[in-house]
């Protein structure tokens, strides 16, 4: 007997390439089965003696985790304020005497 289904799951068959929706409650074959990666779509097994007691799994203190955030982000420092500059001032431009004048 086959691993039941906890979660409906959408597979790709490996040989028809036919995407498959699978039930929750359903037992699929061994070729489909492979292609399930979740292990979140399957039944707890309860004939596993430790099958209730597995639970989420904390690194050893020695041990940095996989994923994840250990540790606080530092904040980042606040940005100096710079005075901005003073806009240039515009230069009064002189007439020119006419030359035919």
């Amino acid at each position: 007997m086959g691993r039941r289904l906890a979660a409906a799951v959408h597979v790709e068959h490996p040989t028809t390439r036919e995407w498959i929706v699978l039930e929750p409650g359903d037992e699929p074959d061994d070729d489909l089965a492979a292609e399930i990666t979740n292990p979140d779509a399957w039944e707890v097994d309860e004939s596993t003696p430790d099958a209730e007691e597995s639970g989420p799994e904390e690194p050893k203190q020695d041990e940095s985790p996989v994923f994840g955030f250990t540790a606080q982000p530092e904040p980042e420092p606040e940005p100096e304020v710079e005075a901005e500059p003073a806009p240039p001032v515009p230069r009064r431009r002189r007439k020119t005497a006419d030359a035919d004048a």
